[in-house]
């Protein structure tokens, strides 16, 4: 019922930056939340950031400073904005959503930091 398809992922060399995108197919007033998740090859996924309908946002600890979650009612889109970008944050980027009392996820991007 909610489809969830992330753009924006590639190549970037360390201390560059990325901006991707997640585009719902239900508009986001219906959607509780709204997330991203990473993971890298070898480790477990873990959480990069979340932000509700009204706008509250968290972050992982490690990354406050240099992501930064947002998004667009008009074109139901989700945006996650990573600067300073270091060769650890190499995984798949997922994007989550909360909506009709259960999560979605999308099929994932990739993003490679090289040194």
């Amino acid at each position: 019922q909610v489809q969830l398809v992330e753009s924006g992922g590639g190549l970037v060399q360390a201390g560059g930056s990325l901006r991707l995108s997640c585009a719902a197919s239900r508009s986001i007033f219906s959607i509780n939340g709204m997330g991203w998740y990473r993971q890298a090859p070898g480790k477990q996924r873990e959480l990069v950031a979340t932000i509700t309908t009204g706008d509250s946002t968290n972050y992982a600890d490690s990354l406050k400073g240099r992501f930064t979650i947002s998004r667009d009612n008009d074109k139901n889109t989700a945006y996650l904005q990573m600067n300073s970008l270091k060769p650890e944050d190499t995984a798949v980027y997922y994007c989550t959503a909360v909506a009709l009392g259960r999560q979605y996820w999308g099929q994932g991007t990739q993003v490679t930091v090289s040194s």
